[in-house]
């Protein structure tokens, strides 16, 4: 694969507090990348310099191609994207087309055709004053990918979604994985294992860790015993009487792996032997909301 974006030492600085730090990733053409991090870590300042909207202290961002014009190269969805509600769907998406770089004389033909794949287009001459919440970030994706952009920059594009509204832009970022490169910040991992080729952690301005899914997976994982109880209670006693390490979590206990630590053998020995029923035993490893928590929090 062929890098399309490197950013080196990227900074930004305002007075003297720096919210952005010496922070350096390079994107490779087609892949999926998720900038995490809690609220203040620095993920729409990154995204905004990506953009060009903000000028960074220091650090450079470069572009593999169309270098002189970077404005047909990107698309960006704020997390908030604002319209002017007296124009119809077609109306904006065309003038945004325009303003990106598309022909004057097939512009629109481009925004009907956008519209259709966002689901729009039974809407597209509705006002976007009249849009929900859902729509309007249909349309905000819509106005990011009409000029077919080689770079998406999504900042929480699913943050204010319900859980309908959230799976339909994520098949449709699925389907845009296929032919263009999409950086993306988010608060929801269960997104960003669901379609991500790379992960970004970003904590107080710092790349605290990056690598790929399976990569950040291995050195976090922590491998663990999982036994599925029947009832609540049960996963209490258990925990209180078992003479290892154990986290209990509703009906369930997880029971680290480690070296010296119980093999199966002897945790399904012991599991048989209490006055519990059992549902299931299974081997499990962090998922990403713990290795999320085990990064920001690590020294």
């Amino acid at each position: 694969m062929n890098t399309l974006l490197t950013v080196q030492s990227l900074t930004k600085q305002y007075g003297r507090e720096k919210v952005v730090k010496d922070v350096s990733f390079s994107l490779m053409k087609n892949t999926s990348t998720a900038l995490i991090g809690p609220n203040g870590a620095g993920k729409t300042t990154t995204l905004s310099m990506l953009t060009g909207l903000v000028n960074p202290t220091f650090g450079d961002i470069i572009l593999k191609e169309n270098k002189e014009d970077a404005r047909r190269m990107i698309g960006f969805l704020p997390q908030y994207p604002k319209f002017f509600s007296w124009l119809s769907a077609i109306e904006f998406t065309e003038m945004t087309a325009k303003l990106s770089g598309v022909d004057t004389r097939v512009a629109l033909k481009e925004a009907e055709k956008i519209l259709d794949f966002v689901g729009l287009g039974n809407v597209k001459k509705k006002k976007t004053g009249t849009f929900s919440g859902g729509m309007k970030q249909r349309l905000g994706l819509a106005q990011a990918i009409v000029h077919n952009p080689s770079l998406l920059l999504l900042d929480e594009p699913v943050s204010a979604l319900d859980p309908v509204g959230r799976r339909e832009i994520l098949n449709l970022l699925k389907e845009l994985q296929e032919r263009t490169t999409i950086l993306y910040s988010t608060h929801i991992l269960n997104d960003a294992e669901e379609m991500t080729d790379q992960l970004l952690f970003l904590r107080n301005g710092e790349l605290v860790e990056q690598g790929s899914l399976s990569d950040v997976r291995e050195k976090y994982a922590n491998p663990m015993i999982k036994i599925i109880f029947s009832l609540e209670e049960e996963a209490k006693v258990f925990a209180i009487s078992s003479p290892w390490n154990v986290k209990q979590k509703g009906s369930s206990v997880c029971i680290p792996i480690r070296e010296n630590e119980p093999r199966m053998q002897e945790i399904l020995a012991y599991a048989s032997l209490g006055d519990w029923t059992v549902q299931r035993i299974e081997k499990a490893s962090a998922n990403l909301e713990e290795i999320f928590m085990q990064v920001v929090n690590k020294q």
